[in-house]
C-alpha cells in the first residue's frame, strides 16, 4: 500500500549547491554547531547556563554508585521541581539541574551533527561526538532507561507524571538524533541506547493488560518511534507509536488519573486543550493548545496513518492542516499566536506585536508539512513549508548563527517589548541562549538535513518541492539518474534542471508549481510545454535523455497582500512579499515612530539588489507617506485631519531584521492610493 508513498531523498543522494540555503548551513556547521557545544557544558560567557552535560556525567557516577552500594542507599532529591537554577555556579552539587527536559538539548545537537556528517565529513568534529556519546551512553540504566532528571532525583518516580514531565519527550529526541547519527556514520552505539531505551518504554506502555495507559505531555515520540520502525524494521516500534496516538483525549483522561487528587474533570475537556489530549484525535478539528506539541503530534499522526492506511486518522490530519492554513497561520508561516501557554489562540486571531510564533513551532509546522506531501503532495502543503522556512524559521537565528529568537513577532516597538506586560515575551535582540533552549538546537537540525525536505520520491517519481539547488542522485531501475538543479532561488526567477544518465530512462519529474506563482512556465529542451498539473505539481513523465534540461521560470514581482476581513489586526493593512519572502520595515532604515507609516499601494516597487551588512539580498523600496506630528503637548486635539510628507519607504526580508542593533519593525503597513 505504501508505494505509492514518497519519503525524503537521503541526504548522501544530495550535494547542495544552493547559494542560499548553503551559506545557512555553512554558518550551523562552522559557527552554530560548536557553538552549541560550548553552550551544553556551559561555556558561553552571558548565557544561560545548559547542564546538559554535566547532567549526564553525574548521572553516570551516581549509577556506577548504585550498582555498587545499592539504590537505596543514595539519597534521593524532589522530583516535582520543572526547572532548577542554582544560586550560584560555584560548588554545585551532584544532582540535577535546569529543565526536566535538559537532556534533548543534546540529542538535538547530535542530530544536527549527524546531518553535518552526511554532507561534510569531519573526523575532528566526529570524534568530539563519539566522546560525547561515550558520555551519554554511560548513564544509561541496567533496565535500558535513559533519563537523567529521575536517573539522579529518584528513580523509582519515573513515568509518574507524563503530563508535565518529559520522558517520552526526551526520548523522542534520542532516536532522532542517533538515527541521524547511525545513518551518517554507520556507528550504532547511541542507536543501541536509544533502542533500549524504547524497549523500556514498550515494555511499560502498551494496550496490554498490566501495562500503562499513559501518553506523553510533549509530543515527538510519536514521529520518532515511527522513524525507528523505518530504520530497524521492528513492527513494535510502530505500533507503540499508535498506541500513543490512540490513547491520547480517551476517558478517562489519563492526566487526571495521574493526579489522583484532582477531580475527575470528565465535562470540562477544555483543560486538556494545552496538550490536545481534550478528545481523540481522530475527533479532533481545530489545532488547540501549545503549538508546538500539537505539530508535533500531527506530524506523528500523519507517519502512522500513511504506514498502516488509517483513512480516518488521515482525515484527521487535513482538517487540522485546514485549520491551520486558513484560519491560524501568520503571514510569516508563524503558528501559535497567544503567548499564553504558547499556544494557538481562536480562529483569525493573528495580532502583530503580541503574538508568540515560536521558533520551534513553524519548525514543526515544515514536519508536518513534509509529511502531509509524502502521503498526498499537493502544493498547498509545500507553499506553506516554504512560507514558514523562509521567513518564520530562518528569522528565528542572527545572519552569523551566534544569537537567536525564541519568538517572531510581525511587529515591534522596543519601549513596548520592555514595560508592556503583553509584549514582554519579545526579547530583543537576539538572545546568546536560553535555558528552555529548544529553538537554537531544533534550527540546526533543520537546516543541516534541508534537502530531505526539498525533494521526496518513491520508485518512479522524482518530488521537487522546494527550489534548492544541488546534484541529486535518483535510482530508477538499476540505473542511476544525475539531476543538476541551478537556483539562485529565493532571488531570481530562474531554476534549470539538467539530466545526465548513461542511457535513456522513463520516470517522472513532478514540480511544484507555487501558489504566489500561478502563471510560472515550463520548458523542456527550450520548448514550452503546457504539462498536466495536478494539485499544484506538473507531472513531466517521459523517457529522459542525457542532456535533457528542464527550466522552470517564475517571474518574482513584488505583491502586496491584505489579509482577510476576519483577522481584525490587519483590516486596512497590507503587507509586501516578493515570491516566497515576506518584507518588513525597520527602524534603521526609515526612523522611529513607523506607525506613522502608509505605503502607496498604487505606485511602483523598485527591486534593488544589494550586498551589504545584511548579505547579498534584494531589497524593496516603495512610495509612502508619513503623517507630521501634530498637538504639541495636548494628548487630544479636535479633528482636523492630518498632513503627510512624501517619503520612500526602504523594505528588508522580514528573516533579516534585527541585525543591525534593536529598533522598531513593522511587516503591516497602513496603505493608501496615489497615482
Amino acid at each position: 500500500m505504501e508505494s505509492k508513498f514518497s519519503k525524503g531523498i537521503k541526504l548522501t543522494n544530495m550535494d547542495i549547491t544552493d547559494r542560499f540555503f548553503n551559506k545557512l548551513m555553512e554558518t550551523v556547521r562552522n559557527e552554530v554547531i560548536p557553538y552549541q557545544w560550548r553552550a551544553l557544558n556551559d561555556q558561553v560567557e552571558e548565557a544561560a547556563p545548559s547542564f546538559c552535560m554535566r547532567n549526564f556525567r553525574v548521572a553516570a557516577q551516581l549509577g556506577k554508585k548504585r550498582r555498587e552500594l545499592g539504590q537505596e542507599q543514595l539519597p534521593t532529591y524532589p522530583t516535582h521541581i520543572f526547572n532548577l537554577v542554582p544560586d550560584s555556579m560555584d560548588n554545585l552539587e551532584d544532582r540535577f539541574y535546569g529543565f526536566v527536559f535538559q537532556d534533548t538539548d543534546f540529542y538535538k545537537w547530535i542530530e544536527a551533527v549527524g546531518y553535518s556528517l552526511s554532507q561534510h565529513p569531519d573526523p575532528e568534529l566526529e570524534k568530539l561526538a563519539d566522546e560525547a556519546i561515550d558520555i551519554v551512553c554511560a548513564a544509561q540504566h541496567e533496565d535500558g532507561y535513559l533519563d537523567t532528571f529521575y536517573i539522579i532525583n529518584d528513580l523509582s518516580k519515573r513515568f509518574t507524571n507524563l503530563r508535565d514531565h518529559h520522558e517520552l519527550y526526551c526520548l523522542g529526541h534520542l532516536i532522532e538524533g542517533a538515527i541521524a547519527y547511525y545513518q551518517a556514520t554507520g556507528k550504532d552505539k547511541l542507536l543501541n541506547a536509544a533502542r533500549r531505551f524504547a524497549d523500556c518504554v514498550d515494555r511499560h506502555f502498551g494496550p496490554e493488560e498490566g501495562k500503562c495507559k499513559g501518553y506523553p505531555g510533549h509530543q515527538i515520540v510519536e514521529m520518532a518511534l515511527v522513524r525507528l520502525y523505518e530504520v530497524t524494521g521492528e513492527d513494535r516500534y510502530l505500533n507503540l507509536a499508535k498506541f500513543f496516538i490512540d490513547q491520547r483525549g480517551q476517558k478517562p483522561y489519563y492526566f487526571t488519573l495521574e493526579f489522583k487528587g484532582e477531580p475527575e474533570g470528565e465535562n470540562s475537556p477544555e483543560k486538556y486543550h494545552y496538550h490536545q489530549a481534550h478528545r481523540p484525535v481522530r475527533e479532533q478539528d481545530e489545532a488547540v493548545g501549545h503549538a508546538v506539541r500539537a505539530v508535533y503530534l500531527y506530524s506523528g499522526m500523519a507517519d502512522v496513518a500513511k504506514h498502516t492506511g488509517d483513512k480516518e486518522l488521515f482525515e484527521a490530519c487535513q482538517r487540522l492542516w485546514d485549520n491551520i492554513e486558513y484560519k491560524k497561520l501568520h503571514i510569516n508561516g508563524g503558528i501559535g499566536s497567544s503567548p499564553d501557554g504558547e499556544a494557538f489562540s481562536y480562529n483569525y486571531n493573528l495580532p502583530n506585536d503580541r503574538m508568540y510564533n515560536e521558533t520551534c513551532a513553524s519548525i514543526g509546522l515544515v514536519f508536518f508539512a513534509k509529511r502531509m506531501l509524502e502521503s498526498t503532495p499537493k502544493a498547498r502543503y509545500a507553499d506553506v513549508m516554504e512560507r514558514a522556512l523562509y521567513n518564520g524559521v530562518i528569522s528565528g537565528m542572527d545572519l552569523d548563527g551566534k544569537a537567536f529568537f525564541y519568538v517572531n513577532p510581525l511587529e515591534v516597538e522596543p519601549e513596548g517589548c520592555k514595560k508592556d506586560a503583553q509584549r514582554r515575551h519579545v526579547a530583543l535582540p537576539r538572545q546568546k541562549w536560553f535555558g528552555c533552549a529548544c529553538c537554537p538546537p531544533n534550527l540546526a537540525r533543520l537546516l543541516t538535513s534541508i534537502s530531505s525536505y526539498a525533494y521526496s520520491e518513491n520508485d518512479d517519481t522524482l518530488f521537487m518541492h522546494l527550489y534548492l539547488g544541488g546534484n541529486i542522485k535518483k535510482q530508477v531501475g538499476s540505473q542511476i539518474v544525475n539531476i543538476n538543479v541551478e537556483s539562485e532561488y529565493p532571488w531570481d526567477d530562474t531554476v534549470g534542471i539538467t539530466m545526465s544518465m548513461e542511457k535513456d530512462t522513463r520516470f517522472t519529474m513532478a514540480i511544484r508549481i507555487p501558489g504566489w506563482c500561478p502563471d510560472a512556465k515550463l520548458y523542456i529542451n527550450n520548448e514550452e510545454l503546457a504539462p498536466d498539473i495536478v494539485d499544484g505539481y506538473a507531472y513531466l513523465n517521459r523517457r529522459w535523455k542525457d542532456g535533457d534540461t528542464i527550466k522552470l521560470l517564475m517571474p518574482m514581482e513584488p505583491i502586496f497582500y491584505q489579509a482577510s476581513t476576519n483577522v481584525r489586526a490587519n483590516v486596512g493593512k497590507v503587507a509586501l512579499m516578493r515570491g516566497p519572502l515576506v518584507y518588513c520595515i525597520e527602524e534603521a532604515d526609515n526612523g522611529s515612530n513607523l506607525q506613522l507609516v502608509e505605503v502607496n499601494v498604487n505606485a511602483p516597487v523598485e527591486v534593488i539588489h544589494e550586498d551589504d551588512v545584511l548579505g547579498d539580498i534584494i531589497r524593496l523600496n516603495a512610495k509612502g507617506r508619513r503623517i507630521k506630528e501634530s498637538g504639541g503637548d495636548d494628548l487630544y486635539i479636535k479633528f482636523s485631519g492630518y498632513e503627510y510628507e512624501e517619503i520612500e519607504l526602504q523594505f528588508i526580508p522580514y528573516y533579516t531584521w534585527c541585525n543591525r542593533g534593536v529598533g522598531e519593525m513593522k511587516t503591516y503597513l497602513d496603505w493608501y492610493k496615489e497615482k
